[in-house]
């Protein structure tokens, strides 16, 4: 078993909080994740649009697609719709071998709202998130017969945030709904990242990885201040970073015992101008290769 090493744009072009990272580009970003040794990249909004032009860009790089981000609308639509509203998207990943689409509520989440305090997210009843599960295998059983994996992303600010919200998706689910395993959001939502682990390991599909400071995490907590507020003060950083703490080894280690065989992904939004974008990237991917090595795992190039 093997894992690749690839990661999200968004320290370079965060779509969130566009003034972050006005001064980076996108091609700029691409050649810096190439530099670093990354193997993939998760899509972003600045990126081609259509497939063959996506293909050719990512070639240009020397990296490949490794996932990407989905707003989904399932809670306010009906399967048929949805999969009208993403079959783009998952066609177009499923033509370049994307692992996954990584997949999350969006349709009453406060993860954007610049001022509404992130406590302020929707935290519906196990019955709720059930019914919402049922319909979510449906539309995965669809991407699936498509050639493309579905990854829920639990997410600060959305309905499936915390370890009870991902008990009750997972609980409700069929084995087609994957998870998308993300150690900053569940620090964040006061889980225990190995704790999930450990009881859905065999429902994990994708992995990001990004660290949490605590001192920034207890400034959102005590002033209920949004996750964006968050974000902008430096909440989240990349494994290695001397001021997180997650124990990453712990997670490779585990990683290791579930037979894991995907991408870990960094995805760490910060400030550019207190954390720049190629050395915490670089930082990053030095952790990781790292722990994997010590943890037995291999990674291919």
């Amino acid at each position: 078993m093997s894992v690749k090493i690839g990661i999200s744009l968004i320290a370079w072009q965060n779509d969130d909080l566009p003034d972050l990272t006005a001064n980076f580009t996108t091609t700029g970003a691409m050649e810096d994740a190439g530099r670093i040794g990354y193997a993939g990249v998760e899509r972003g909004r600045r990126m081609p649009a259509d497939t063959e032009g996506l293909r050719a860009y990512l070639d240009r790089y020397g990296v490949v697609l490794c996932g990407g981000w989905c707003s989904g609308n399932l809670m306010v639509a009906s399967v048929a719709e949805e999969q009208a509203a993403i079959r783009q998207q998952v066609e177009q990943f499923a033509a370049l071998n994307a692992p996954c689409i990584v997949y999350a509520e969006c349709s009453n989440t406060v993860q954007g709202a610049l001022t509404t305090p992130v406590s302020s997210r929707p935290k519906l009843g196990r019955d709720d998130v059930m019914a919402y599960a049922a319909k979510l295998t449906e539309l995965a059983k669809w991407s699936a017969d498509q050639g493309v994996t579905l990854s829920y992303h639990h997410h600060m600010g959305g309905m499936i945030e915390d370890a009870e919200d991902i008990d009750w998706l997972m609980e409700g689910s069929g084995p087609e709904v994957t998870l998308l395993f993300d150690t900053g959001h569940l620090v964040f939502a006061g889980a225990d990242p190995l704790a999930v682990l450990d009881k859905w390991g065999h429902r994990v599909h994708h992995v990001h990885f990004k660290d949490v400071r605590p001192d920034k995490l207890k400034w959102v907590r005590d002033g209920n201040r949004s996750f964006l507020d968050g974000v902008r003060a430096g909440v989240y950083s990349v494994p290695g970073d001397p001021q997180g703490c997650i124990d990453f080894q712990a997670i490779t280690d585990q990683l290791k015992a579930i037979d894991y065989n995907g991408w870990i992904v960094v995805e760490a939004e910060q400030d550019p101008a207190i954390a720049p974008p190629y050395e915490y990237s670089k930082m990053g991917y030095n952790h990781i290769v790292d722990i994997c090595a010590r943890s037995g795992l291999t990674i291919e190039r």
